[in-house]
């Protein structure tokens, strides 16, 4: 019976909040835990392509190709 009166206010713990905030719907809740998510999901994204620099399937082809004929060229010369 206290509890009833207090559904929307008063004093209540961390994760009766929680739950109000995430299963209310309002609008700026949804945004809120949008941003949220955005957020937790982007910092890491950022920490692991800072700095790098994407390199095209040509390169990586080129690459390749370099390291294998290194690689057969020294081959040759054990023989």
């Amino acid at each position: 019976m206290g509890g009833e009166a207090n559904s929307h206010g008063g004093n209540r713990g961390f994760r009766s909040r929680m739950e109000y905030y995430i299963y209310s719907g309002d609008k700026k809740h949804v945004l809120a835990g949008i941003a949220i998510v955005s957020v937790a999901f982007a910092i890491p994204w950022y920490l692991m392509t800072r700095g790098t620099k994407q390199d095209s399937h040509q390169d990586y082809m080129a690459r390749a190709e370099k390291a294998r004929k290194a690689r057969l060229s020294t081959g040759k010369s054990e023989i």
